[in-house]
Order: C-alpha cells, then sequence, then structure tokens
C-alpha cells in the first residue's frame, strides 16, 4: 500500500486491467455537489474526476465571491495542486464542471428557474456536503445552513426522477453527549421542524436567549444542528435511497492525489500553526484521550463507496456509516502533539513568536495560570514594544481569539468516544479487492508518525505558503529564543 499505489486506475482499465466497480458507477452520471467549494467538496470531486473521468457533470451550488464570478472561481479551484493529477487525467474537466447559482440561506436556494428544471431532470446523486461548520455560529444562521437547507434539498430531491442516491454528510459528534454511539439516527427533544417553524418568527435576542436551552447537554449549535439535519433527513426521506456518512475531526490527505494537503484552519491545523509559530504554548488537553482524526481522502473514499453501495443495493432503510479512527487505530492527543513538536525541529515554521512548546494540562486553575503566563503576558509586553517603535499593537488581540478558539475546542480534546462501525466494515467487506485499493478508507492501514509529519509540511507548504528553501533561516530564528 500507500508509495506504490496506482493513483490512476481509470488507466489500468484502458490497458486491459480490472476496472474498479466503483469508477465504473459514476461514469456518465450527473452528479450534484452542496459545499463543493469547502475542504471535503474540493478533495470529493477531485476524487471523482480522477477516477471516473468519464462522468457526465458535476453540477456545483455557489454564489459569487470577493468580486469573482462563478466561472472564475472553479477556474480559481481547478488551478490549484491538487487539481494537477486530473487535467493529466480529464483534460476537460472545466467542460464537466457546471456551477448554478445559489443561496443555501434563500427559499429554493434562489436557483434560477431553468437551472432548477436542469438539476431536477439530470440528477442521478446527490452529496449533499454544505454545512455551517463554525462552532459560534448563532443558531438560526446554524439551523438554515444545517437543518432547512437539508430539508430544501430533500424536496427538491424529491422530484428527480433520475436521482440514485442522496448521500448525507452529517458529523461523528452530532450525538457528542453520548459516549457510546451507534450507525443510528438518534431523537433530538424538540422536533426538527418545530425549531424551524421557531427561526420564522422569533427575532435574534429571543434565540440567543434561548439557545442554551435548546441545545442542552450538547456543547454548541454546530453539533446541535447537525443532530436535527439527521432527524430531518430521516424523516423526510420518503422513497429516496438515503445514506447517512458521519466523518470524526476531518484532516488533511493521506494518500490522495498526494500526502497533506489542506486548505483551511479547522480541526487541528489552526492549533498546529498557533503552536508552530510559537503563539499557543499550553492548553486544558488530556494527554490521554483519543484524537479522533480522520484523513479527507479516507471520508472521501467512504462516501463515494456509500454513493455506490445506496444506488446499487438500495438498502431498506437509512444506513449511517461511522467514519473514524479510535475504535481501530487509536492514537491520543499527548502522542499527537509530541509528533507534532519533533516535526516543527526538522522542518519549522518561518518567523516564530517565540520557540514552539506545548504543554498539557486537565486543571482548570492550571490552564487560567499557564493562559495568563504564557498567552497574555508576553502578548501584552509585545504590544507594548510595537507602541513605543511607533507601530500598531496587535498581538493581544490575536492571542485573544485565539484563547476563544481554543476553548471552544477543549470539549472535543478532553474527552474519549466509541463509535461502532457494523455498517462501514460490512461496506468495506462488499467490496472487490480492486474497489478496496483504489477507494481504500481502512484507517488500520495509517501510520499516525508519518501522517502527522505530512499533514505539518502540507500546513507548511499550502497553508502558510512558505517555501521549504528557507528551512535553514527558520532555524536560525528559533535559535535566537
Amino acid at each position: 500500500m500507500g508509495r506504490e499505489r496506482n493513483l490512476f486506475p481509470e488507466l489500468s482499465e484502458r490497458k486491459g486491467g480490472t476496472m474498479s466497480t466503483i469508477a465504473a458507477f459514476y461514469s456518465g452520471k450527473s452528479i450534484l455537489i452542496t459545499g463543493a467549494t469547502g475542504f471535503m467538496g474540493k478533495v470529493l470531486m477531485e476524487k471523482l474526476f480522477r477516477t471516473s473521468p468519464d462522468l457526465k457533470v458535476i453540477y456545483i451550488l455557489m454564489r459569487p465571491k470577493a468580486g469573482q464570478t462563478l466561472q472564475q472561481r472553479v477556474f480559481q479551484i481547478l488551478n490549484s495542486k491538487l487539481f494537477e493529477k486530473v487535467k493529466e487525467v480529464c483534460p476537460t474537466v472545466h467542460d464537466k464542471i457546471r456551477a448554478i447559482y445559489a443561496d443555501l440561506n434563500q427559499n429554493d436556494f434562489a436557483i434560477s428557474r431553468e437551472d432548477m428544471q436542469e438539476l431536477l431532470s439530470c440528477t442521478n446523486i446527490i452529496f449533499h456536503c454544505a454545512a455551517t461548520v463554525r462552532f459560534d455560529d448563532p443558531l438560526r444562521h446554524a439551523v438554515q445552513l444545517n437543518v432547512t437547507a437539508t430539508q430544501q434539498l430533500l424536496l427538491m430531491a424529491s422530484q428527480m426522477p433520475k436521482l440514485e442516491a442522496f448521500i448525507h454528510i452529517s458529523t461523528a459528534f452530532s450525538n457528542c453527549n453520548l459516549t457510546h454511539i451507534d450507525e443510528v439516527v438518534y431523537p433530538c427533544p424538540v422536533e426538527p421542524k418545530k425549531i424551524i417553524d421557531s427561526m420564522e418568527w422569533l427575532d435574534d435576542s429571543i434565540i440567543d436567549e434561548i439557545t442554551p436551552k435548546l441545545i442542552g447537554d450538547q456543547p454548541n449549535t454546530y453539533t446541535y444542528t447537525k443532530a436535527l439535519g439527521e432527524m430531518v433527513v430521516q424523516q423526510e426521506s420518503g422513497n429516496l435511497n438515503i445514506a447517512i456518512v458521519r466523518p470524526s475531526i476531518v484532516g488533511a490527505t493521506w494518500q490522495e492525489p498526494f500526502p497533506g494537503w489542506v486548505d483551511n484552519l479547522n480541526g487541528p491545523s489552526g492549533l498546529i500553526i498557533a503552536a508552530g509559530k510559537g503563539f499557543l504554548r499550553a492548553i486544558k488537553a488530556t494527554p490521554m484521550a483519543v484524537a479522533d482524526l480522520i484523513p479527507v481522502d479516507t471520508v472521501v473514499n467512504l462516501t463515494l463507496a456509500v454513493g455506490w453501495y445506496t444506488a446499487v443495493h438500495r438498502p431498506k432503510s437509512t444506513l449511517v456509516y461511522h467514519c473514524t479512527s479510535g475504535n481501530l487505530n487509536p492514537c491520543n492527543w499527548g502522542k499527537m502533539g509530541f509528533q507534532v513538536l519533533a516535526t516543527f525541529e526538522k522542518i519549522p515554521f518561518e518567523r516564530a513568536f517565540r520557540r514552539p512548546n506545548a504543554d498539557f494540562t486537565s486543571n482548570n486553575f492550571m490552564n487560567q495560570y499557564w493562559n495568563a503566563v504564557s498567552h497574555r503576558a508576553p502578548a501584552i509586553i509585545y504590544d507594548f514594544y510595537l507602541r513605543l517603535t511607533g507601530r500598531k499593537p496587535r498581538m493581544t488581540k490575536l492571542m485573544n481569539r485565539l484563547l476563544r478558539t481554543t476553548s471552544m475546542l477543549e470539549y472535543f480534546i478532553n474527552r474519549s468516544w466509541e463509535w461502532s462501525t457494523y455498517n462501514t466494515e460490512m461496506l468495506m467487506s462488499e467490496l472487490s479487492p480492486e474497489d478496496q485499493r483504489v477507494f481504500n478508507f481502512d484507517v488500520r492501514q495509517l501510520n499516525w508518525l508519518e501522517y502527522i509529519e505530512n499533514y505539518v509540511l502540507g500546513i507548511k507548504k499550502y497553508l502558510l505558503k512558505e517555501d521549504m528553501a528557507g528551512i535553514p533561516e527558520a532555524k536560525q530564528h528559533l535559535k535566537r529564543f
């Protein structure tokens, strides 16, 4: 496995080799992806084009952004390093992406009549990846994107005569108020319809006031609304072939199309940057708690396998698939932190504020102490220095933002969960050896030390856009501390 893997299975087919059943299934298909401009959406698109270059079209719902037209946004996505291999295998990739103007905050997504007609009459598969993943999102916005938009999409799906499968991407943390989580949709105390309706007429101040009562023992509006979204999927599935995929903490790519690709600050990426740049020196975390991280390409491979299985085998009920690592190949936060720091020694980030270090504490008092001594005090001193030299102080503001972010993550880095994976294991046993190779989602093969090193390297190259040639200088810079 790993390095020698053929990332162009479609070429082996043309040479007379065995074709992947899953790759063949997506050939000629019209596929709708929501959230295609997000981290997972891009990797999903890339994999589809690379393994099934004969697919008919991928519809992506998007809005113009920062003065860019839809076509310019598509062009920007396809011009990234992520899509380099795709352009070799599928030179017509530009023609196979159909960007459709849509706003998931609006009724009917504000899609034009012509576009809606095309979507309804042509779509074969839906991958619903769009969501707000912000932990501190106001409840109204989180409900709109994670619940109401899912309901609207299901309504559209029920009017698609050619639809073969609807795959809903949820999260393994949708029921994180439980410690053992099965592959079932758990009921919520308040019906999703009642929540959706109340958002229509309640004003923001009342919603903010009742949010803690509504979310109950859920840690934030994200996990709460993802649980509501799953209930909507189950209740309004009708005669559709539907499945739910629940990934845990989604991280950089493991193998495909190359190791370490990442393009956002979610999950551990923001923490790794904060530690590598010397801002974050201590964190409230339980070193022995399982860091249930899952590479994005593993999630994508499972999702595509689920799409095939759901369309071809048509299970009688909505199946839930856990895409987690902790039960099969656990890695704890302590081990992960140690490996991240060891990687910084070899490949440090440029212009660090201080030498990277990470102290874990599970004690509230010690956490407050470290925040004062290791974070706030140095920030205040540095801002004083900036003022003295006639520059604008910025470190205290940055540090406060960082500490607010880490406090939102504390719930997840101080607990361990147990997710059952019967459906995921059943699906693996249904795949041919070729499909298991091309759509590999077996996390038992993952070498954590190698993965974390590639992750840190990927952050340096693709997120921070730092040149590897600058490593000697970065090492010299750290020697000053």
